[in-house]
C-alpha cells in the first residue's frame, strides 16, 4: 500500500476538480468516465454538500440518512457494534462497496469531511481496475473464480447472492465487495481470498481529508476503506445515480485479457455458500 505523505497530497491533486469553475460539472463527469474518481474541496456546510450532490446525482435515501438524503458519518458508540454498522464507529473499516448487499448498489458516492479526526481516520481508496489487473497477474484462477456467479453473499437475511467481478457489454466489468461478518463465500472462492485482499492492499491510496475536502467515486469501480480514528470525526455522504452519462462498468487493463466467463462461457459450479 502506498502510504507516503507525498502520495496523499499528489493523489488528491491529480484527481481534483475546482467545483467553482464554469464547466465544473462537465469536468467531473469526464473524470468519472475516465478514472471513476474526482476529488473536491470548498464544501464546509451541509447545504453546500447537498447542493453539489444534487447537481451531480439523483440522491437516493439510505436507511441511516436524513430526509434530505445525506448521511452523517461519525462515531455513534455502541450502536456501531451491530453487524453492518462498523462505518458508524471509530474502528478500521476494510475496503468495500457501499450497499453491497442490495441487487444494484448506488452507482455514485460523494463523501465530504466536515471535521477531521485529531488522529487517524485516513481514507484508503483502491481502483478496481488496478485490483483486477493485480489479481490476474498474481493468480488468474482467482480472477476467474471471483467472476463466477453466486460465489458470494453480501448482507444479512435480506442480502444478495452475487460475485466480486461482474462482466458487462463490450468486455467491461464492475467490482463489488464487503469484508465484514455479513460477507459469506462459496467454498470454491475461499482459497483465493488472500490473493484478493493482497491485490486490494497493494492498490490502495491514502488520503487525509481536511475540512471541506471530499471525493466523488464510481461505487461500481472504487473500493473505499478507513483507518481507525479518535475524536469527533464527521463526514457527510450522499449516494445515488449520476445525472450524466456513465457507461456500465469500466474497461479492464489491456493486459488483463477477459476470462472465459467474461467472454460468455458461464459455468455454475460449487455455488453453495458456507
Amino acid at each position: 500500500m502506498r502510504d507516503a505523505a507525498t502520495d496523499c497530497v499528489t493523489f488528491f491533486t491529480d484527481h481534483h476538480v475546482n467545483i467553482g469553475a464554469s464547466q465544473a460539472d462537465g469536468m467531473i463527469a469526464a473524470r468519472l468516465r475516465e478514472t471513476g474518481l474526482a476529488t473536491v474541496d470548498g464544501l464546509h456546510t451541509r447545504q453546500e454538500v447537498l447542493a453539489l450532490a444534487s447537481r451531480l446525482l439523483a440522491v437516493a435515501p439510505h436507511p441511516h440518512s436524513a430526509p434530505d438524503g445525506l448521511t452523517l458519518i461519525r462515531d455513534t458508540g455502541s450502536r456501531a457494534q451491530r453487524a453492518g454498522l462498523a462505518g458508524l464507529g471509530s474502528g478500521e473499516l476494510r475496503a468495500h462497496t457501499e450497499r453491497s448487499g442490495i441487487p444494484r448498489p448506488p452507482r455514485l458516492m460523494l463523501l465530504v469531511c466536515l471535521r477531521p479526526a485529531p488522529t487517524g481516520g485516513d481514507v484508503l481508496l483502491a481502483d478496481g481496475r488496478d485490483v483486477h489487473a493485480r489479481l490476474i497477474d498474481s493468480c488468474r484462477d482467482a480472477a476467474d473464480t471471483f467472476a463466477q456467479p453466486r460465489t458470494a453473499y453480501f448482507g444479512a437475511g435480506g442480502g444478495h447472492a452475487t460475485q466480486v467481478i461482474t462482466p458487462h457489454a463490450a468486455g467491461r466489468i464492475s467490482i463489488r465487495l464487503r469484508q465484514d461478518v455479513l460477507a459469506r463465500w462459496s467454498p470454491i472462492a475461499h482459497p483465493y481470498l488472500p490473493h484478493l485482499y493482497r491485490a486490494i492492499v497493494d492498490s490502495q491510496h491514502r488520503i487525509t481529508l481536511q475540512a471541506g475536502q471530499g471525493y466523488l467515486l464510481d461505487n461500481h469501480r472504487w473500493l473505499h476503506a478507513r483507518t481507525r480514528f479518535s475524536g469527533d470525526r464527521q463526514l457527510l455522504r450522499a449516494l445515488g445515480e449520476p445525472r450524466f452519462f456513465l457507461p456500465e462498468g469500466f474497461a479492464p487493463c489491456s493486459s488483463a485479457a477477459p476470462s472465459s466467463f467474461c467472454r460468455g462461457g458461464r459455468t455454475d459450479r460449487g455455488l453453495a455458500l458456507d
